[in-house]
């Protein structure tokens, strides 16, 4: 290998290194960039569609907006009542806590000694307060997301036309197909994972309300939420209704085995049957690809970033697809099934 390939090669990784840098330490402005970027997928369509019925793109970005914050601030308030409601329920579930605890160290002959060293109420109260004020903090950043936002939306109509002017016919064609890919690529995987994981938090729901779960909507929407975070998240959101479920109805297991069995079911049925037949190949990501994406993007962002992964990696992916030196690192990215498929015809 040439020294020049070598000095381009370790130049990338730092490039990547110190980006990454910028992206963790800037995450108070470059996240609220990324969640308008990706919404403006979403509403930019709505936007353009009410330009060409000569509504002035003030009023539909107006509108657009409006809903937009509305649902979002309904959202951010219901779940810190939510939160506050666990947090002033919490002592009375850690005393039932404690006592299946010891019948469980009674049970099985351990000496309790370790766990009576542990204050376990100070520490999980203090989380449920904090993750109050990380829903408050979200309405806050919800400003300058919907500041980002009302640019981009404003600009929507207009982005076709500059960039006939700013590039050839010929390239200005093919950075509209771009776009056009991803946003419909992007628009489409919001909207079909928003509805999965609508009916996941919907028929999880159902199941906690049959049982007699206490704060049955409050999992439901933890469900829901947490179901945009591919293969981590369903398992994390069935961990606290599991948990309350032995603490709430002990001594009897019963419901807690049907909470258990109810959520597999509706997880695996909606994971691993309705949503690969509904999406289909749409993103066409390797699972190796969303898997570090979901590490990655956790790691700089939090939840916030982990939700985020996917859309950002399908991104990046059509970006590649769409420009020559880098379509290598488009295919490397992809599932691999579609063109195995191909393969396979080839042959027969």
């Amino acid at each position: 290998m040439k020294p020049e390939r070598f000095i381009v090669f370790f130049t990338g990784i730092i490039a990547l290194i110190m980006l990454g840098a910028v992206l963790k330490m800037a995450r108070g402005v470059f996240l609220p960039l990324v969640i308008a970027g990706l919404f403006s997928f979403l509403f930019a369509p709505v936007v353009k569609y009410m330009s060409k019925r000569r509504i002035p793109t003030f009023l539909s970005t107006s509108a657009v907006l409006l809903i937009f914050i509305g649902i979002c601030a309904a959202g951010g308030l219901f779940l810190n009542t939510r939160i506050l409601a666990l947090v002033e329920a919490y002592p009375r579930y850690h005393e039932r806590f404690g006592i299946l605890f010891s019948a469980i160290v009674s049970q099985l002959d351990l000496s309790p000694v370790w766990w009576e060293n542990i204050q376990l109420a100070p520490v999980v109260g203090e989380r449920l307060l904090t993750l109050s004020g990380f829903l408050m903090g979200f309405l806050t950043n919800l400003v300058l997301v919907v500041f980002f936002l009302v640019f981009l939306l404003i600009g929507a109509p207009y982005f076709d036309l500059k960039l006939d002017m700013a590039l050839s016919s010929r390239n200005a064609a093919r950075a509209r197909e771009v776009t056009r890919s991803i946003s419909g690529q992007i628009s489409s995987y919001l909207f079909l994972q928003f509805v999965l994981s609508a009916a996941t938090g919907f028929f999880a729901w159902g199941l906690f309300s049959f049982i007699g779960l206490d704060f049955a909507v409050t999992w439901g929407v933890l469900t829901f939420i947490l179901n945009f975070i591919p293969n981590l998240g369903s398992f994390i959101a069935a961990v606290p209704p599991v948990l309350l479920s032995l603490i709430q109805f002990y001594p009897d297991f019963g419901p807690s085995i049907v909470v258990t069995i109810g959520l597999l079911v509706i997880q695996q049925t909606i994971g691993n049957f309705i949503t690969p037949k509904i999406m289909g190949e749409r993103l066409n990501l390797s699972p190796v690809v969303i898997l570090v994406s979901l590490l990655m993007w956790g790691w700089l962002w939090g939840v916030t970033g982990a939700i985020l992964s996917v859309p950002i990696a399908s991104t990046i992916k059509i970006a590649c697809d769409n420009i020559g030196p880098l379509k290598p690192l488009g295919v490397l990215m992809s599932s691999g099934k579609h063109f195995h498929k191909i393969h396979k015809q080839k042959e027969s």
